[in-house]
């Protein structure tokens, strides 16, 4: 049948569809509306095509037109943030989420193209939240079930699969995914040898004010600088990490403090965390770039699912996990 094929909708800068692409697919198209987010997985994916446009534009009949044919695999990351509990302004009836909120009906776009498309196997990724109630869970089994497919819910913590950053996830499929766990990996394990480097990109070390040199000089592992308010607390930002532990969750808005120094991590090492490879080139401003970074499926957790359905699915081995 050759090479398995992948559409990847909500694309963002590619975490989820590189790790497909190290375990052997071809991920020939992707659909990202962020600009920024879709220069860099242009960059990075130079035999796919990117469209630039909002999925609610797209039928399957594109996408198939594109293509050439029907895909494979579908895998996406529709936004996590009306479902949250990182978000202050999540709507308090969890269906509100699903079908009222413009951006939480995004995940039923991606639930009308598998429709459409009739991969073999499709992937969505999201927050837990987006099950955490018997209606949420019940509404998206009755969505999946109206176009022809019976959802698994598979779990998963990227720091079990060898990710240095704490990342709870929820992997919704038509196949059950089990992946092998992996050693733990610490922020140091992760970073510790850019200290010296400077042929990596997106490592440009950002400068601050004096105030903020000494307010970080004084903070110990784990200590933070600032909160944001969540939907039931508040969340800590400007984490000074510990070196010989896990990193804390990357988020799209978190800046992490060096364990040893008083500044930011780079978007490199912030990407380390997310165990992206250092050839995975980010662009844009330095804002949208540590917002891809923390936006991103780690690119580890995504290989061993990938190379999991490669092997269960498709019947071929010797992927690199």
């Amino acid at each position: 049948m050759g090479t398995p094929k992948v559409v990847d909708l909500f694309s963002g800068a590619g975490g989820f569809g590189r790790g497909f692409r190290d375990a052997g697919f071809q991920v020939s198209l992707s659909v990202e509306i962020n600009h920024a987010a879709a220069r860099t997985y242009s960059a990075n994916f130079p035999d796919s095509t990117v469209l630039e446009e909002d999925v609610r534009d797209i039928t399957g009949r594109d996408l198939v037109r594109e293509l050439g044919r029907e895909p494979d695999v579908l895998i996406g990351s529709p936004p996590c943030e009306p479902f949250t509990g990182a978000n202050p302004l999540r709507l308090d009836n969890p269906l509100d989420r699903l079908y009222l909120d413009e951006r939480g009906s995004l995940t039923l776009e991606f639930i009308r193209l598998v429709g459409e498309l009739r991969p073999k196997v499709f992937v969505m990724e999201n927050v837990p939240s987006i099950v955490e109630t018997k209606e949420l869970r019940e509404a998206l089994v009755h969505e999946f079930r109206k176009v022809g497919y019976e959802p698994f819910f598979n779990f998963m913590r990227a720091e079990d699969y060898g990710n240095p950053s704490k990342r709870a996830r929820i992997f919704i499929s038509n196949v059950k995914i089990e992946i092998p766990f992996r050693q733990r990996k610490s922020v140091w394990d992760a970073i510790g040898d850019l200290e010296s480097r400077h042929d990596v990109p997106n490592h440009e070390i950002t400068e601050v004010n004096e105030r903020k040199i000494k307010e970080m000089a004084n903070l110990s592992y784990g200590d933070y600088m600032t909160m944001f308010r969540g939907h039931k607390k508040d969340i800590p930002l400007h984490i000074r990490l510990d070196p010989f532990d896990i990193s804390p969750t990357v988020l799209g808005n978190s800046r992490f403090v060096h364990p040893f120094h008083s500044r930011y991590l780079t978007v490199r090492e912030q990407a380390r965390l997310m165990s992206y490879p250092d050839d995975h080139i980010f662009y844009g401003s330095k804002e949208e770039q540590y917002n891809q970074v923390g936006e991103a499926v780690p690119v580890v957790l995504s290989r061993g699912i990938a190379s999991t359905i490669m092997v269960q699915v498709f019947g071929i081995n010797g992927s690199n996990t």
